[in-house]
């Protein structure tokens, strides 16, 4: 199993930009496609971005692209999500996963393990 603890998140207006950072440990990191969701309240968890085991290979929701980069240093076990032009839309917990296929998937179900989240809070 790999660990995964999320940071960067933090309260911001709308317009500004955050990195969020995934840092992993246990298991191997590299290799296996990973990903960022997002879960605001009363809301189900929706994908917001997913990257390959390599790095060479990304997807986005249609709501953050554009705007959001997805990028991972597999030598620091450490996954980032860097996010400009934030709205106030995208404002909810950020949590990265891990999935155990190599293939980038959009569907939770494909991931397995998880970070304890971190909050995100866009005012306008």
């Amino acid at each position: 199993q790999v660990q995964l603890v999320e940071s960067g998140g933090g309260l911001v207006q709308a317009g500004a930009s955050l990195n969020l950072s995934c840092a992993a440990s246990g298991r191997a990191f590299s290799g296996y496609s990973m990903g960022w969701f997002r879960q605001a309240p009363g809301d189900e968890r929706e994908f917001v971005a997913a990257i390959s085991g390599s790095g060479s290979r990304t997807t986005y929701a249609d709501s953050v692209k554009g705007r959001f980069t997805i990028s991972r240093d597999n030598a620091k076990n450490t996954m980032y999500l860097q996010m400009n032009s934030l709205k106030p839309e995208d404002t909810a917990d950020y949590y990265c996963a891990r999935s155990t296929y190599y293939t980038i998937y959009y569907d939770p179900k494909f991931y397995k393990d998880w970070g304890q989240g971190t909050q995100v809070t866009v005012s306008s």
